[in-house]
């Protein structure tokens, strides 16, 4: 399944409101200082509408075809493989991008590399079970492609991230004229299952392994020193 089938939905009337409504939610999930290090993988061309380039100097677009707005620092390059130093960005966004990587996990990895410890992902994805997306292939004559597509259910998306050690801040619904958004966790319901797409914005947590063995060895330790009054003692009193 090729990109080009992303651009084709937000000329429909459907997916120019879906635009409207994820253009919504990116705004307001950039939550980073303007001063901060963001980026973006995969231009979509419309990032004037949730992203000031005036004030965010530093937000970067990496695509392979340089896509994106023309007023944001663009970079020619592979998703799955980022030019990026090591922890050094701050805000990472994946625009509908994992659904047409071939090398989705990959492209994960780097962004898990290239995200710092308490960075944000933001994440937007196609509902598998959306009829309208389903129809948009229908129209182009494509419905065979789409079942066989990689659309990522909002379970297995979350599953990767856990296993990243990634934490769900807040998870968004977009229906066919609003959407909604719930904190640590998805609602379910009607408007879930009418889902077009979903949003995730999560943030990496750094955990710190606590030395068990150095602690058994002190206490050990401790048991040697104790047994060893004990018997001087003993001898004391003989």
């Amino acid at each position: 399944m090729k990109r080009q089938f992303l651009f084709a939905l937000y000329q429909t009337p459907r997916g120019k409101l879906l635009q409207t409504m994820e253009a919504s939610y990116l705004k307001r999930s950039i939550t980073v200082s303007c001063k901060q290090n963001q980026l973006q993988i995969g231009g979509l061309g419309w990032e004037n509408e949730f992203v000031d380039f005036s004030l965010y100097r530093n937000y970067l677009i990496l695509d392979g075809k340089a896509l994106g707005d023309g007023d944001a620092l663009k970079v020619a390059a592979k998703a799955f493989n980022l030019p990026i130093q090591t922890e050094s960005m701050d805000l990472v966004i994946l625009p509908h991008i994992l659904e047409f990587d071939a090398r989705r996990f990959q492209t994960l990895r780097e962004v898990n590399r290239v995200l710092k410890p308490g960075g944000e992902l933001v994440v937007l994805n196609f509902s598998p079970f959306s009829l309208a997306v389903r129809f948009q292939f229908l129209w182009d004559r494509k419905l065979a492609d789409s079942w066989r597509a990689h659309f990522i259910s909002k379970v297995r998306m979350l599953d990767w991230l856990k296993l990243m050690n990634f934490e769900l801040l807040t998870a968004a619904e977009f229906g066919l004229d609003s959407y909604t958004i719930s904190h640590g966790k998805f609602q379910l319901g009607f408007a879930s299952v009418f889902a077009m797409a979903y949003g995730i914005r999560a943030v990496k947590r750094q955990y710190t392994l606590i030395p068990l063995a150095a602690e058994k060895r002190r206490k050990i330790k401790l048991a040697a020193a104790t047994a060893g009054l004990e018997s001087r003692s003993h001898e004391d009193r003989e």
